[in-house]
């Protein structure tokens, strides 16, 4: 079976959605950070990247597929990238000539300017930069970097699909700076996207692939009638390539009938997240379009059942046009390859499959498809031996920790009330009004990563490592004191990453070597994989809390990782509830808590940036899922005395849908990313009743500006109109392992000296 359509000769029955940029080795994260730093050009950085293209593309093609998408390529990130395509960067960067440095200004900021809002892709972990859209936004079409990125793949002889955002995704999560819809934009910038659709055919595009995952959101009738407009517009331009609009991270309900109502020749379709053969059986008009199945995930890392696959592919044949075997999302969301991983246990290996296995994956799906399943016999034999013995092996199961969270009693996520365990943590504390702190990390200095390095290649032993990292818990408390903060951090030099160190440390994880993945920018994690029932062994921070505390009189924050964050930055087993999975991190988290009350630490800070993002796309699951995200929190944070004052911290996320679920997790005190929405958030935490302390940001630690005195002052004086001062705390942003030492110092000064003035 082939894909031939009216506007189309090319056929193709096997791709992807998106594929990484930031290269297997971090290639342009390293040449991006270069390129900042000063150390090469424009267009050495511009050759890095054509580089990583060509050697992706190459892969792509060679690996199988027979459409590879083009135009995923993105320095930052591809929201920015469409933003500066329509002419949408924010007036403060209008100035810079540059139209590279302009780009990064908007990305992270400067000296004199202040960066795009930054926040999660859906229930992803990657971010994107919000699009400011104001009065003074005059969209303007420069379509030079997709169609140069065709015509590159185009001249390699890899058959390209072109991809752009969708104008409905694009619009539906861009700011708009007058309170309005910025849907209202929306006949302003199709004109635009048309012209875009022309350019594109000309440059040599057959497919353009329209990415609108917005569609698996819940869509009032009025956002219904836009999808219908927008793709009738689009499809009705004349010189055009054929139309493939891709949905995916979940099930687009009722935008699926409208879309195929429309001249679009295709839809993508995520089957791994909530798609259904009956929501495809249901539409007779999806029998004369293209479908493409994503039968395998695009964001986890298990092999994929390939005879459920196939069955699923079986009985879409029979409803659709024609039927191209797809990833469910782009690979953006998963690391390069297993062929990096050296040190993976054969048989947990067998369980898995990074991007290229995928890729792989893929194309023996495709080729049963239409060849039968006798050409791919032994690749359908070995996925079937693995899932046997995944679903056997013993490590899956630890009846000990099963047994202890069956026997934990209805009062184990309970503390006494708030207003009673501020006395008595006021009497232990002593603090002052508008006490100052910061959230967590302090830079991960060249040094740092150094020692680290010498010690996993065995150049220094663990008692000297151990060694060098308390040296640099003393400067970093030492510098504290200088400063004259009050809650003190001890700076987590010894840790590689917030989930990474304890999943290093927590049976049921793998920690990989090199399965990077981009987080936004420049920044990549290495998520761990959780592979079975997680159990705490030791204490896990209590030595390194416990030597700074006794270097300060000053209290010393213990630092952890809350049982959601460690889910959600972690490639978590689906072979269970995902609550069943996180009471188990939660009991090890509550265990350290405990500990470190025990060792004299009288503040414990339990971060969950990601309480958000989890958060399901469409609102008849979010109930219950933050019914289990905050049963973890509390059960992880319950087990110590009310005059151990807990912590939280939250960052990077658009917190108005789980504002209650922030009062119901019953911290102490909460720290909350503020300072690019300009204290927001105050108000929604406000409106839900919220009276607990607030710390929220007054810098943003994502930008190298160091924020003058004045400037934070002013922040402090806008949380003082939402928050009491005996309730408000002063703290940055969010960590500051990304920053460079001069720049936190002189920050933290400014700061201190900031909440001194307020006082």
């Amino acid at each position: 079976m082939t894909n031939v359509h009216p506007r189309t000769t090319t056929p193709f029955t096997a791709t992807v959605l998106g594929i990484p940029r930031i290269g297997p080795k971090r290639e342009l994260k390293r040449a991006i950070e270069s390129y900042w730093a000063g150390r090469i050009d424009a267009s050495e950085l511009h050759a890095v990247g054509r580089d990583l293209r060509v050697a992706h593309l190459t892969a792509l093609a060679a690996a199988g597929l027979d459409s590879v998408p083009v135009g995923t390529f993105s320095y930052y990130d591809q929201m920015l990238d469409t933003a500066a395509m329509f002419g949408a960067l924010p007036p403060r960067v209008a100035g810079i000539a540059d139209p590279l440095d302009r780009y990064f200004a908007a990305a992270r900021g400067n000296d004199a300017v202040e960066p795009l809002e930054m926040t999660k892709w859906f229930d992803t972990n990657y971010h994107y930069l919000v699009p400011e859209l104001g009065p003074e936004t005059a969209f303007a079409l420069d379509a030079t970097k997709v169609p140069n990125e065709l015509r590159e793949a185009i001249e390699l002889g890899v058959p390209a699909r072109a991809v752009i955002i969708g104008p409905l995704t694009f619009l539906k999560l861009a700011k708009d700076s007058a309170e309005g819809n910025p849907l209202r934009r929306l006949n302003e910038l199709l004109p635009l996207y048309k012209e875009l659709l022309t350019q594109l055919a000309e440059a040599g595009a057959q497919w353009v692939q329209i990415d609108e995952p917005v569609l698996v959101t819940d869509l009032t009738d009025a956002e219904l009638a836009l999808v219908e407009h927008v793709y009738g517009e689009l499809s009705a331009v004349a010189d055009r390539p054929s139309i493939l609009v891709a949905t995916y991270f979940g099930r687009p309900g009722a935008a699926l009938p409208v879309l195929a109502s429309t001249a679009i020749e295709g839809v993508a379709l995520d089957f791994t997240s909530g798609t259904t053969l009956e929501d495809v059986a249901a539409i007779p008009a999806l029998a004369n379009k293209v479908v493409l199945a994503g039968v395998v995930d695009g964001r986890n890392v298990w092999r994929t059942d390939l005879d459920k696959a196939l069955s699923t592919l079986g009985t879409l044949l029979g409803g659709t046009g024609s039927l191209v075997v797809s990833t469910s999302s782009s690979l953006l969301h998963t690391p390069y390859s297993l062929d990096a991983e050296a040190d993976i246990e054969p048989t947990l290996r067998s369980w898995l499959a990074f991007g290229a296995e995928k890729v792989a994956e893929v194309r023996v799906l495709a080729t049963a498809l239409h060849d039968g399943t006798d050409a791919v016999a032994d690749e359908l034999a070995s996925a079937r031996a693995a899932l046997a013995t995944r679903a056997n092996d013993p490590r899956l199961r630890d009846n000990t920790v099963r047994a202890r969270l069956d026997a934990l009693g209805p009062d184990a996520a309970t503390r006494a009330p708030a207003a009673d365990r501020r006395v008595l943590q006021q009497e232990r504390l002593g603090l002052p009004l508008l006490p100052t702190t910061t959230i967590g990390s302090y830079p991960q200095t060249p040094a740092i990563r150094k020692d680290r390095a010498a010690l996993v290649k065995g150049e220094i032993t663990p008692e000297q490592y151990d060694e060098r990292m308390r040296a640099e818990i003393a400067e970093v408390i030492a510098l504290q004191e200088k400063l004259g903060l009050d809650v003190l951090v001890h700076g987590e030099p010894e840790r590689n990453d917030m989930v990474q160190y304890f999943a290093e440390q927590l049976d049921g994880f793998f920690a990989t070597a090199n399965g990077w993945v981009q987080s936004y920018g420049t920044r990549c994690v290495r998520p761990p994989i959780l592979y079975g029932d997680v159990a705490r062994q030791r204490p896990m921070t209590v030595e390194w809390i416990g030597y700074a505390q006794s270097l300060t009189d000053k209290p010393v924050k213990g630092m952890l990782t809350g049982p959601v964050t460690i889910l959600a930055w972690s490639f978590v087993r689906d072979d269970q509830p995902i609550e069943d999975t996180a009471r188990q991190v939660a009991l090890a988290i509550r265990d350290e808590t405990v500990d470190l009350q025990a060792a004299g630490i009288r503040i414990i800070q339990v971060d969950e940036p990601a309480l958000r993002e989890l958060l399901p796309l469409r609102a008849e699951a979010k109930q219950a899922y933050l019914d289990w995200a905050v049963g973890s929190f509390r059960l992880s944070t319950s087990g110590v005395s009310d005059a151990t004052q807990i912590h939280t911290h939250l960052c990077y996320s658009e917190f108005g849908e789980v504002i209650g679920a922030i009062a119901d997790l019953d911290a102490d005190v909460t720290s909350i990313e503020a300072a690019r929405s300009h204290m927001e958030v105050l108000e929604d935490l406000n409106a839900a009743g919220f009276s607990l302390g607030v710390g929220p940001g007054v810098y943003d630690i994502h930008s190298p500006r160091v924020p003058g005195v004045e400037e934070i002052t002013t922040s402090l004086r806008e949380a003082l109109e939402a928050v009491p001062a005996e309730r408000l705390w002063v703290n940055p942003d969010c960590g500051l392992k990304t920053r460079g030492p001069a720049e936190v110092e002189a920050s933290l000064r400014n700061l201190v000296a900031a909440a001194q003035a307020v006082r």
